[in-house]
């Protein structure tokens, strides 16, 4: 199998979160430029089943230990309160310019939107703008800008054409435009009910390397699975290839039985300096797991085992 579970599995679970809280998935994870600590931003139910985000820290991406208070809970005054009254969720993490951007679920009456904040020190968060209406779900943003602007992949929810990815620019994070569609589900593939990005996007020599989830449909309810697809360094709306098989599928109790079953969903991934990668992923929307992949393997199955992206 192209990620190798840890053997340890699951890293995290609600057991060792030091306030009340249902379940912890659904993770954003970063290594800190400065202190080389792995900061992970993970989503719990409350008993409401509302969500909050909580913040969780390692020295080895392996054993993680959470914060005393959440991270980001929902406003409840100013601009973001009417949108994220019903919770915030499914957090992703950028590093540029030297500020880590947090993008994240808004949901509320309203529907859902993404806002971003922003933060240097993981200790004070600053809420930046909603930068979408609804109805859209899984923006991550690029950890460089491309033609001098800001760029992010994003999935909206269409009932016209199945649920896809598109990419967006921006010059200052607030104001997204230039959209375009560029990758959508396969027909009876594994990933042909929905497809939406996971991690922000890894930079390597041969592309912009995206880990993304895919749906199928079964006689038993949806399985979610993830896989990966390589994107032009200069022209990420160009897409080079797309993984055809998964990298990853539901096999650990945890992740075949929990909140929502069969399961594994990743916001995060952390590359190394070994040319390995850490893989972050929610089981059955319920506990945090993590797993390794070496980043030649995972572009490999791009280039040589690849499908269109549309």
């Amino acid at each position: 199998m192209i990620v190798r579970r840890y053997a340890h599995n699951p890293i995290l679970t609600k057991a060792q979160v030091p306030y009340p809280v249902e379940t912890v998935h659904n993770a954003a994870v970063v290594k800190h430029v400065e202190t080389g600590e792995y900061i992970m931003l993970f989503r719990s139910h409350l008993r409401t089943g509302r969500s909050i985000i909580g913040l969780a820290r390692s020295r080895n991406g392996f054993d993680f230990t959470v914060d005393p208070e959440p991270f980001l809970i929902p406003a409840h005054e100013g601009p973001f309160a009417a949108y994220e009254e019903f919770g915030v969720e499914d957090p992703r993490v950028t590093l540029i310019d030297g500020e880590y951007l947090l993008t994240y679920s808004a949901y509320s009456r309203n529907g859902v939107r993404i806002a971003l904040a922003k933060t240097t020190d993981f200790r004070q968060v600053q809420r930046v703008s909603l930068i979408t209406e609804a109805d859209y779900r899984n923006v991550v943003i690029f950890p460089a800008k491309v033609n001098g602007l800001y760029a992010r992949l994003d999935r909206p929810h269409s009932e016209i054409s199945p649920w896809s990815i598109w990419i967006s620019y921006s010059p200052d994070l607030v104001y997204w435009g230039d959209s375009q569609l560029i990758m959508k589900p396969v027909q009876y593939h594994w990933d042909e009910m929905k497809i939406g990005p996971g991690a922000p996007p890894i930079r390597t020599e041969q592309g912009w390397l995206s880990i993304y989830h895919g749906v199928f449909k079964t006689m038993d309810g949806s399985v979610y699975r993830l896989g990966v697809a390589l994107h032009d360094l200069e022209d990420p709306s160009k897409i080079i290839g797309v993984g055809d098989s998964w990298i990853l599928q539901p096999e650990d109790p945890w992740e075949i039985t929990g909140y929502v079953h069969n399961v594994v969903f990743t916001c995060g991934a952390v590359p190394e300096p070994d040319g390995t990668v850490k893989i972050y992923w929610g089981g059955a929307d319920t506990v945090m797991c993590v797993g390794e992949a070496n980043l030649a393997d995972l572009i490999a199955l791009c280039l040589d085992h690849g499908r269109p992206a549309i």
